[in-house]
């Protein structure tokens, strides 16, 4: 057989297979070791010089231009099959990516709102000293305030001479803080704290707290009023009345709680005040010449508040029922 009609036969077959299988044996039929092109090569030692060499540039083409043919097929039936597979005809299927937990949501708005408020987010160690937790914040040993907080205690190691327990209030940043940086500033601290207290639907041992602290020359209780309620307004996104109550914290002076009022219930979301010089005087501040205010929340209390969630152990259960509404 002439090598372009080989070639010819060849590319019509080739063009006629049906799927990868034919293909293989069309290939090992025309390019094996014993395929019709290595039959022709056979014939070259018995050919003249020249003939050899028309021959040569011949049998190459022809062995090219099927090796292009099979390529060129092999390719259209691995498009067909992902065609196949995937109609792009069909329209599309939304994937499912996740979602934040709720108090992850409530945290990163909180973060956002005091951000346009000019307060920096810090974070802490869960795992604090008795003397950042009680003692720098004006709750000496054997102080009556220490039984306001039921505190995880960990177990004393002979090699530590520090107190270590689990962090009962995000208050405890509040001297670290000022231990290593100069007013003034605006700060917010969010993160998780440690009561050891029973459970029930308004707690749990651990819960998220949000400590905010605001310390400069003429900063004041105006100062606070402003601030506050500005984040509920925003925070809540609905009409709110505010009340303020007298209150007692060993770190501040005077203490206040926060009230707000809203869909016509009033609700305890917030204990403030004014920074006491007691806690100036261990972060080595002149009270004199500086003055803030501090105030803590329960970022669980205010998405319960927000979401209408009824029981604070539905965050912590883990339920996808639960958290997919969200």
């Amino acid at each position: 057989m002439h090598l372009k009609e080989i070639e010819n036969q060849a590319i019509l077959e080739i063009q006629s297979s049906k799927n990868k299988e034919e293909l293989k044996l069309i290939r090992v039929k025309y390019l094996g070791r014993s395929g019709i092109l290595a039959e022709e090569a056979k014939k070259i030692p018995q050919m003249l010089p020249e003939e050899r060499k028309n021959f040569g540039i011949i049998f190459n083409q022809v062995k090219e231009t099927i090796e292009k043919f099979l390529k060129e097929k092999e390719a259209a039936f691995q498009e067909q099959k992902v065609k196949d597979v995937l109609d792009l005809t069909k329209p599309g299927v939304k994937i499912f990516a996740g979602f934040e937990h709720p108090l992850a949501q409530a945290e990163e708005e909180i973060i956002k709102i005091f951000s346009t408020l000019n307060f920096s987010v810090v974070e802490g160690p869960e795992l604090e000293e008795e003397y950042y937790n009680f003692d720098a914040l004006n709750i000496p040993k054997n102080h009556p305030a220490r039984e306001m907080w039921d505190t995880f205690w960990i177990k004393k190691d002979k090699n530590r001479k520090e107190n270590l327990l689990l962090r009962t209030h995000t208050s405890a940043m509040q001297v670290r803080y000022m231990l290593s940086n100069f007013p003034p500033f605006r700060i917010i601290v969010p993160g998780r704290v440690f009561r050891y207290e029973a459970i029930d639907q308004s707690h749990s041992i651990n819960f998220y707290q949000v400590e905010g602290l605001m310390v400069g020359e003429n900063v004041n209780l105006a100062n606070f009023k402003f601030i506050i309620e500005s984040f509920f307004k925003k925070f809540f996104g609905k009409k709110i009345e505010f009340r303020y109550r007298p209150s007692y914290f060993p770190f501040t002076e005077p203490s206040i709680e926060v009230d707000i009022k809203i869909e016509n219930k009033w609700l305890e979301v917030m204990g403030a005040g004014m920074v006491s010089r007691h806690v100036f005087d261990a972060v080595h501040y002149n009270p004199d010449k500086v003055q803030g205010f501090a105030f803590g929340m329960g970022l669980d209390r205010l998405a319960m508040i927000k979401y209408h969630v009824p029981d604070i152990r539905l965050f912590y259960e883990n339920d996808l029922r639960f958290l997919k509404q969200f």
